[in-house]
């Protein structure tokens, strides 16, 4: 089993963005130091739910930093990306870091960002699977071209190439991890043989099932028995650990339900939409229920049990639910002392 964080750079009211960064990064390096197995890093745009706007950025800053710990984007945008510009950073960032990192990609939502990079409600709504298939392309060929539509382009050599990979590290690039939340993104997943990160919001039934409609896909799609049952899904969730239940509850509880509401009433619509936002406190309450908040075998057990479940062995958890740095960097390394041991 593969436990790592999930880093949001959440802004907590009363809190400036530069202390939420700086957060973020303080945790990632407690990771490593922990013991855990990869920082993922979430992208927002304009919304203090969460306060780096370029997953990939951050991700080079801390391949710098650390030494073992993987890192991946979770998710870099597509629909207000260029494929090509993605697949050059993410190429550039396998090559130097001796393959430590992992491009994790999704089409976000409809919202303002759309606008303001140009891209358009159509880039979400159709346009990425176009856009996935493209930066495949770029990190598996030595000259690609743009055929048609939003892309097109004459044929250009691929540089840096991950062929070119020196040492240990795959020529055959970095790992593309795919979010899904819908039948359609599984199906777009499951079909070029990428495997999924499951958001927090699912429970264990929920995720069940979105990894075996991925099989069957994969499977239609001439997927082969091995590549489909070991396909390192990840499943992100929760985590705080507390000498009593109790206390890892009231520590999100007081906390999480302020940042929730700033950041989801500061999402925008590109189309003017109504989009309904979930019950700060009743999200919260679901999460401590659905993941590892508790005491460390409360936490140890249920990340076995859904594991059990799912088939899930990869974990993306996110550990800065207190909104506190020193509660924080206890809380992951208590992952890593008291939890991580009991799951073998």
């Amino acid at each position: 089993m593969r436990v790592g964080t999930f880093v949001l750079a959440a802004q907590f009211p009363g809190q400036g963005q530069g202390e939420a960064l700086h957060r973020a990064v303080r945790s990632a390096e407690i990771a490593e130091e922990a013991g855990l197995d990869t920082a993922w890093l979430a992208e927002h745009h304009f919304v203090p739910y969460g306060t780096c706007p370029s997953a990939i950025t951050l991700a080079a800053l801390l391949l710098g930093r650390t030494r073992t710990l993987r890192i991946g984007t979770a998710v870099s945008v597509l629909p207000t990306a260029h494929p090509v510009a993605l697949g050059e950073q993410a190429a550039l960032l396998h090559l130097t870091s001796g393959g430590r990192f992992s491009l994790g990609v999704g089409r976000g939502g409809p919202w303002v960002d759309l606008e303001v990079f140009g891209a358009g409600l159509e880039a979400y709504e159709s346009g990425f699977p176009d856009s996935l298939d493209l930066l495949l392309r770029w990190l598996r060929e030595s000259h690609v071209g743009g055929e048609d539509g939003r892309f097109a382009f004459r044929e250009v050599p691929v540089v840096p190439r991950p062929a070119e990979a020196i040492g240990d590290t795959d020529p055959a690039g970095p790992e593309i991890v795919v979010a899904c939340t819908s039948p359609k993104s599984v199906r777009t997943a499951a079909e070029r043989g990428l495997p999924m990160l499951l958001g927090m919001h699912c429970g264990d039934e929920e995720k069940a099932e979105m990894v075996a409609l991925w099989r069957r896909c994969a499977r239609e799609a001439g997927r082969t028995p091995d590549e489909i049952l070991s396909a390192p899904h990840v499943s992100a969730g929760v985590a705080q650990i507390g000498d009593r239940g109790a206390d890892a509850s009231e520590a999100l509880l007081k906390a999480m339900p302020g940042w929730l509401k700033q950041g989801l009433d500061a999402h925008v619509t590109v189309d003017g939409r109504v989009r309904k936002m979930r019950d700060p406190r009743a999200y919260t309450e679901l999460l401590c229920r659905l993941h590892p908040v508790g005491t460390p075998q409360l936490c140890a057990d249920r990340l076995a049990a859904t594991s059990e479940r799912t088939g899930i062995t990869r974990f993306a958890l996110l550990v800065e639910g207190s909104g506190d740095l020193a509660a924080t960097e206890e809380n992951v390394r208590r992952l890593g002392a008291e939890v991580l041991p009991q799951l073998g």
